[in-house]
């Protein structure tokens, strides 16, 4: 459950008349999911409803449907991507580079250098977004409000935002999962009053909320691009300013979330996936996926301790790990900051060469690891035709090249 914000001046009835200014009557938006049943918002608008476009709906040249790779990428096998090899260009959207797919997720890494062009926005109408930010800083601005990111934070986007983005460095490194559910908290980790319990390694108020800013009642012409229709992009013109909002409450907004907020979880002996998770979509076990974090914490320390983790694999679940930098001892040999792997559920992946013997030293001392894990539940994931592109082409005979060093 999220907590439930109100900002700027809003009714405390719903669906009740209230006035932006003398004689201006405030128009009201729910913006929901899950049909009815799921977190919604309610926001009143200055005095233009967020349906008055001012041309005919058109497509854009751009479009983010991803392409299948080609069959020497069909065969089961893991994958290996140096994301930080992948150029950096264009605006955040035009950046965006998918490079593992399924028919509810997709993952993509996002390197622009510049922001959205001046009075342009954009619409995710598909998926609810996640944002990890691998290098660079900025805002993203939406009718909410505005979110101030930087290195090592989660930013969350639900379906449906209108937002733009601004760099204020010179370029920027996202990771960007996106999904058809919504991106929450792990429901495990909450009580029944909607606040994590006192073992979560989360806390639900260590987020940063949109800092709202002055409705702009302007009318002129704005570009909104949609996604939708499994990448198409519709270019529709509103007539006024999008960010006119006078005033929002509801349990359904934008949020950033420190990756070093995630307090781990350690124990004596090694410690599974699951007590790293830090956010959850859809309805795990049964559909969705896991988001964990492997922040920075202490090794197990039993007397017989293997710090580095087993051969693995989850028949249920394909794994992408994004290794935001190279502490990550089980990989060490492979690994530059960025490196993102993609192991198939039905086939395992383990320590590279001799990262086992080699991690007995480590028992009971400090990692310094940084990383980001997807799994997803019940759905199958594809690299696609631009991951195949810069993925490894090796990748799968590394375990016996490096145990025969």
């Amino acid at each position: 459950m999220a907590l439930i914000i109100t900002r700027g001046t809003i009714p405390r009835t719903p669906h009740t008349a209230h006035y932006s200014e003398k004689d201006v009557l405030a128009l009201e938006e729910i913006h929901g999911c899950v049909g009815f049943s799921g977190p919604w918002s309610r926001k009143l608008h200055y005095r233009a409803y967020p349906t008055e476009y001012k041309y005919t709906p058109e497509l854009a040249s751009l479009v983010l449907t991803p392409t299948l790779p080609p069959k020497e990428a069909l065969p089961l096998q893991p994958f290996l991507i140096h994301t930080a090899d992948m150029p950096t260009g264009g605006d955040p959207l035009q950046a965006r580079k998918t490079i593992v797919a399924g028919p509810n997720t997709l993952l993509s890494i996002v390197k622009p250098d510049q922001s959205m062009p001046e009075q342009e926005f954009f619409r995710n109408g598909e998926f609810h977004e996640l944002y990890y930010v691998q290098e660079g800083e900025g805002t993203l601005s939406s009718e909410f409000g505005v979110l101030n990111f930087r290195k090592e934070h989660y930013i969350i986007v639900p379906k449906g935002t209108t937002y733009r983005i601004d760099l204020s460095s010179k370029d920027a490194y996202f990771l960007l999962i996106e999904s058809q559910f919504p991106i929450e908290w792990p429901p495990h980790y909450m009580n029944y009053g909607g606040q994590a319990t006192m073992s979560s390694p989360v806390v639900e108020t260590e987020i940063d909320l949109p800092e709202f800013q002055d409705p702009i009642d302007e009318r002129g012409d704005y570009p909104l691009y949609v996604r939708h229709h499994g990448g198409l992009l519709t270019k529709l013109v509103l007539d006024h300013h999008p960010f006119d909002v006078i005033g929002w409450e509801g349990a359904l907004y934008p949020f950033i979330f420190d990756i070093k907020n995630h307090h781990g979880i350690a124990r004596e002996i090694h410690t599974a996936p699951p007590v790293h998770q830090t956010f959850q979509s859809g309805n795990v076990p049964y559909n969705g996926f896991s988001v964990c974090s492997f922040v920075p914490q202490m090794e197990g320390w039993h007397p017989k301790e293997v710090v580095a983790p087993y051969a693995h694999y989850n028949v249920d679940s394909d794994e992408t790990m994004f290794f935001c930098n190279t502490s990550y001892g089980a990989r060490k040999s492979v690994l530059k900051d960025g490196t993102l792997t993609f192991h198939p559920g039905s086939t395992p992946h383990s320590p590279h060469g001799k990262s086992a013997q080699a991690s007995l030293k480590n028992r009971g001392t400090m990692s310094q690891r940084l990383a980001v894990m997807l799994d997803t539940f019940f759905e199958t994931l594809r690299i696609t035709e631009c991951g195949y592109q810069y993925a490894q082409k090796d990748y799968a005979t590394t375990w016996v090249d490096y145990l025969n060093e």
